[in-house]
């Protein structure tokens, strides 16, 4: 189904991180406390890769498309019911699409302040503390295990 009047039910995740391991976290503007790696929604018409290209330039300013590696897995959750009105309804999962970009260093970040707070570059072990979903503690704990 393509509408506008709904919110498709697929979504990326994109794990940014430098060579000698410092992930990037984002703290959202809601909830409080909440950090998380790149995410956002796919539009109707969108492929996942593509998608992954515009939320890292619209969440940090960074340009990426050759640096962007599809981690060739994807995540299923329930949409928490404050959020299923943006949804057709009867919508209650999501897929997530899983991502990743290395880069040689760390890199100043331009924030969307509409949508986060703060950013913070953290040795991947910190990172894997701090993140609040289970979906991005997967996706840093994959990078580590690889």
């Amino acid at each position: 189904m393509s509408t506008n009047e709904h919110k498709r039910p697929e979504s990326v995740l994109v794990l940014i991180y430098t060579l000698s391991a410092e992930v990037l976290l984002l703290e959202r503007r809601q909830p409080a406390g909440f950090w998380q790696s790149v995410t956002g929604s796919l539009a109707w018409k969108e492929t996942p890769a593509e998608a992954a290209i515009r939320e890292v330039e619209e969440e940090t300013g960074l340009l990426v498309p050759d640096q962007l590696v599809d981690c060739d897995y994807s995540n299923r959750f329930e949409i928490l019911p404050a959020w299923r009105s943006r949804y057709a309804p009867g919508v209650a999962w999501n897929t997530e699409h899983v991502f990743r970009v290395e880069l040689a260093e760390m890199v100043p970040i331009r924030l969307s302040r509409l949508e986060h707070l703060r950013f913070d570059w953290l040795p991947a072990r910190q990172a894997l503390a701090r993140v609040s979903s289970h979906t991005n503690r997967t996706a840093i704990e994959r990078y580590l295990s690889a």
